[in-house]
């Protein structure tokens, strides 16, 4: 058993469950916390892309308990009750467009995509959007829709077709939802909440196809390891969840945006400089 590996798990775990759900792009940390970690080298690169994947499945566990009982209701209503009808079918919706975007240009993005320069561009044009996005919503201060039932087919669309840019590497799947929603007139705590709810359907998809596709690559040996991964990015990402909610009561985005900029100088700054290998 190489301890040293399963602690580079554990705090690649850590870092998978705090940057999820944040508008910061959890897969920017993740290169770089694998380039100071050495995580790719000591377990093999393409395992290690699975690995990656497959631990936002424990990062979106912690989703589902601390929403549990909303979760519970609806599940419950879902043949009898019209609202948790509606809400089920938003976040379905709301999810097909990544999924089938996901599925039919995947690779090509990551074939691509994935370079040092596209990263960091987009880290710093998303801190630009959330710039503007926190401006508009001080100017209109009561925002069209103010929960996730007030949401209509319509937005849940929209906010699906914009997560669908979150598959451009820094993006940040949980900031394009977001800030998406924020600018078609949904308030803070709607858009973070619908964020949250239709990342269970995204997140989980994608770890189950990624480990099925990729099955040939894991035996059963592989799996204390990734065990370990997963579980510290569920207690993370269920300590960031719970403090995004309090948060966003009486905060704004600013403060992820002007850190979003400054990373996207940092990545270009360390790539140039050979700090971080930034793609493959």
């Amino acid at each position: 058993m190489d301890m040293v590996l399963f602690m580079k798990s554990a705090l690649m775990g850590i870092v998978e469950g705090l940057t999820e759900f944040l508008p910061i792009s959890s897969t920017g940390h993740l290169i770089l916390a694998d380039s100071l970690l050495e995580f790719a080298r000591a377990t093999g690169s393409d395992k290690a892309k699975v690995f990656e994947i497959a631990i936002q499945t424990g990062a979106i566990f912690a989703v589902i308990l601390v929403y549990m009982q909303r979760i519970k209701d609806t599940l419950a209503g879902m043949f009898s009750d019209p609202k948790a009808q509606r809400f089920t079918i938003n976040v379905l919706i709301g999810f097909l467009p990544a999924a089938i975007m996901g599925l039919a240009v995947g690779k090509i993005v990551k074939a691509h995509l994935f370079t040092p320069t596209v990263v960091a561009t987009t880290f710093i044009l998303g801190g630009v959007i959330i710039l503007i996005a926190e401006r508009f919503a001080a100017q209109r201060p009561q925002q069209r829709v103010e929960t996730v039932d007030d949401m209509t087919p319509m937005d849940a669309i929209k906010v699906g077709l914009i997560q669908c840019l979150a598959l451009i590497p820094g993006t940040s799947r949980s900031g394009s939802t977001i800030i998406g929603g924020m600018l078609m007139g949904l308030s803070r705590k709607a858009a973070t909440d619908y964020s949250f709810f239709l990342g269970i359907p995204t997140l989980v998809g994608a770890g189950a196809y990624s480990l099925y596709k990729d099955r040939a690559l894991l035996s059963a040996d592989d799996l204390p390891l990734f065990s370990v991964g997963l579980v510290f990015a569920f207690l993370s990402a269920w300590i960031c969840v719970r403090w995004l909610i309090r948060y966003v009561s009486s905060h704004n985005f600013i403060p992820f945006a002007w850190y979003r900029i400054a990373f996207g100088i940092f990545i270009l700054v360390s790539a140039n400089m050979g700090w971080v290998v930034w793609a493959d």
